[in-house]
């Protein structure tokens, strides 16, 4: 029998790359967004799966609608990957970040217990939740210490999806995930933020680089190899918590040395800091231990750190050379005003 499963926020980087892997595994497959007046579709599109799920208008500030979808549906499995995601804008609208972060969990889960608590669900947690860390490596069992309104939000929806599987036996996992990246992550997070613009400035089209905190270090994984780890999580006897990351903790220094690097550039030239794109409070250091993942889920991370930065600066480079060829294809720089008004000048895109 085919199982269901409904994704939240299918849209985004992990929604993406885990509904290719459970249609791979002959799911059936129903992914929500959210009504905007542009709908993002050009993740599923790049991936080639955008034809092959089911895509349901879905609000984790409206319960009503939530519990039509679940109704309508009926999944076996449900991940819940839609959130406010970005630390930074968290500061700017805490509230927002509260309610559809936080919150929004709570409706989503109250919602599964009224209609089938058998359900199983999925909570992507974070690795911010540790904030400054209490230990290294972090692990399922080192207290919390939030840094920003983000990790706040994602707390609560951790605790609340913990207390509902205490309280009403229902099958409610979270994922600590720590930072994974991709050629999908958005251009808002500092990886792919820095792999655009070397792409970018080594064909001429950028001058220089602006960053933040040059020697925050975190524990970099690859998206495809953590959803994996989610559907691993779904499919145990017993519904738990557990880490999930490489065990190796870099700077986003490295990060640009590294990526400047694979095109002959030296990141020093080019990279620049700025006091505004510092965090009220920072995180400074995150270093994940996935042992228990290994030893239940038997999950290991197969990408490391060299390769993440490779495979995504080689797609951010394709993607600008074919630009300038005039070939349109899904992808989401052309669409940032801030890329369009620095390419006017050497370029207008062919339509």
């Amino acid at each position: 029998m085919t199982k269901v499963a409904l994704i939240t926020g299918v849209t985004g980087q992990d929604g993406a790359y885990l509904a290719k892997l459970l249609l791979e595994k002959d799911y059936r497959v129903v992914g929500t967004y959210r009504r905007l007046s542009t709908p993002n579709f050009w993740r599923l599109q790049y991936l080639g799966i955008l034809e092959q799920i089911e895509l349901v208008s879905f609000d984790l500030l409206d319960q009503s609608s939530m519990m039509q979808v679940i109704q309508k549906i009926k999944p076996d499995e449900v991940y819940n990957l839609a959130a406010q995601s970005f630390v930074g804008a968290s500061f700017e609208q805490p509230v927002a970040t509260g309610e559809i972060t936080g919150l929004g969990v709570t409706r989503l889960l109250d919602t599964i217990r009224s209609i089938n608590p058998k359900i199983k669900f999925y909570q992507a947690s974070t690795s911010e939740m540790y904030g400054i860390a209490q230990e290294t490596p972090q692990t399922e069992k080192t207290p919390f210490h939030i840094q920003s309104p983000y990790a706040a939000a994602k707390l609560y929806a951790h605790w609340i999806t913990e207390n509902y599987r205490r309280a009403y036996d229902m099958y409610a996992v979270s994922g600590i995930l720590f930072n994974h990246e991709s050629e999908t992550r958005g251009l808002e997070f500092v990886t792919r933020k820095i792999t655009n613009a070397v792409a970018r400035i080594k064909l001429g089209l950028q001058d220089d680089l602006v960053l933040g905190n040059l020697d925050s270090k975190r524990d970099w994984g690859y998206a495809p190899d953590f959803v994996e780890a989610m559907w691993m999580m779904m499919q145990q006897e017993k519904p738990g918590t557990y880490v999930v990351a490489t065990g190796e903790t870099h700077t986003v220094r490295e990060f640009c040395e590294i990526a400047f690097s694979e095109v002959g550039l030296d990141y020093k030239d080019y990279v620049k800091t700025s006091e505004s794109l510092i965090r009220p409070s920072e995180v400074n250091s995150l270093l994940g231990d996935a042992t228990k993942a290994k030893e239940e889920l038997g999950w290991e991370p197969k990408v490391k750190f060299r390769e993440l930065i490779s495979k995504m600066l080689k797609e951010d480079m394709n993607r600008w050379e074919n630009y300038l060829e005039g070939k349109q294809f899904p992808w989401d720089a052309p669409n940032y005003t801030d890329w369009n008004l620095k390419l006017a000048p050497k370029y207008t895109h062919k339509e």
